[in-house]
């Protein structure tokens, strides 16, 4: 009897012991996981883990771009090491080399600036990671495989076409002033949307119905370093002193909310937004929450509305396809030369939204709810 106890308290505590090790592989973060700056290390399956690269948390966007993808790839089975650079380049170079020293299986990267991953990347081509470029064209290497995005020259033509509209210029209405803005020129979406702006708003300059007080229409002259509404809110100050002391702004080009919200508070710094000075009509992207709010407001007319969740979707099955051998779904085989070679990308398309058609666009796909936009 004695025998058969001790063999039975043994068996017991294998059983025991085997239980306590499989809770922690399969829940519990690694000491690194835990403490590591801006990264989240999400459980998953044991397929693996996927390293996220994510440029800042302090855009709205950028933060539901990870969340969305984390939950994508988890429902496949696999882990995540997301992390947020903070919009400093060494920042995010440590964070991928650090990915490729834990062993991730693939990289998902949104560059925060597009032509400075070229060496990091290269570790990440010895290593045998592939690398699927987030919503920016990663440039200046060979090392990227896929590139998800949306269809960039279209957000640039949807916010000029708003703008085209709202004022009658296709029914000869006019002279207006109008003020241009573009994003950062270190991402290469920048140059898109402002050339799909462009393409809309150049034939107006040209002929005198739109006219720019300031002269500045080039990309360079009209840029915002990192997309920094200070930036932005700093240079329409400028504008406004130098060109508007007796003359309205009547529109404004910008290509990000965040953008928008610096200028619309330059703008009702010096007495816009009253009856007699309207606020111009002004464009953004991103619908994040704060800018959508201020549509419904009757600040910000409109803005380029673009699912990350679905634009997660195509990521994460991207990455499932190339770690299964497969070859990803691909909609775009010429656009984008990132100066070494043509990426293979799947482009979605982007959505012009104002206040007539937020709620249908937003809320009732479950983007967000009523209460999120009081």
């Amino acid at each position: 009897m004695k025998k058969v106890l001790t063999v039975a308290l043994m068996i017991a505590l294998v059983f025991a012991l085997a239980a306590c090790g499989g809770s922690k592989n399969e829940g519990a973060a690694s000491p690194s996981e835990s403490a590591a700056s801006s990264s989240a290390a999400a459980g998953g399956g044991d397929k693996g883990t996927i390293g996220i690269s994510m440029p800042t948390k302090s855009s709205e966007r950028w933060v539901n771009d990870g969340a969305n993808m984390v939950k994508e790839f988890e429902k496949l089975g696999y882990k995540t090491d997301l992390q947020y650079g903070e919009d400093v380049i060494e920042n995010q170079v440590s964070q991928i080399e650090n990915m490729i020293t834990k062993g991730v299986k693939l990289l998902v990267i949104a560059a925060i600036d597009g032509e400075s991953l070229t060496d990091v990347l290269q570790k990440a081509a010895d290593a045998k990671i592939p690398v699927i470029a987030y919503d920016r064209l990663i440039k200046k290497t060979e090392h990227v495989d896929y590139y998800a995005t949306f269809d960039n020259f279209k957000v640039g033509v949807l916010q000029a076409s708003y703008i085209e509209e709202k004022l009658g210029l296709k029914d000869g209405k006019g002279p207006f002033n109008i003020e241009l803005f573009a994003g950062s020129p270190d991402d290469n979406n920048a140059y898109f949307f402002f050339d799909g702006a462009m393409s809309v708003l150049q034939p107006y300059i040209d002929s005198g119905k739109l006219v720019v007080k300031s002269g500045q229409t080039k990309f360079d002259q009209v840029a915002t370093l990192r997309w920094d509404g200070g930036v932005a809110q700093s240079r329409m100050d400028n504008l406004l002193s130098a060109h508007y002391t007796s003359a309205n702004v009547d529109a404004v080009l910008s290509p990000y909310d965040g953008i928008t919200i610096g200028i619309l508070s330059s703008l009702k710094g010096v007495g816009y937004g009253t009856a007699d000075k309207p606020l111009p009509v002004t464009s953004g992207q991103d619908a994040e929450v704060a800018s959508v709010k201020s549509i419904i407001a009757g600040e910000q007319t409109s803005t380029v509305f673009k699912d990350t969740r679905e634009l997660a979707k195509v990521a994460v099955n991207m990455a499932d396809a190339v770690l299964n051998g497969k070859k990803p779904e691909i909609n775009d085989e010429k656009t984008y030369n990132n100066g070494v070679k043509v990426v293979p990308s799947y482009l979605l398309v982007p959505v012009s939204v104002d206040k007539s058609n937020y709620k249908q666009i937003l809320v009732d796909s479950g983007y967000y709810t009523e209460d999120q936009l009081k």
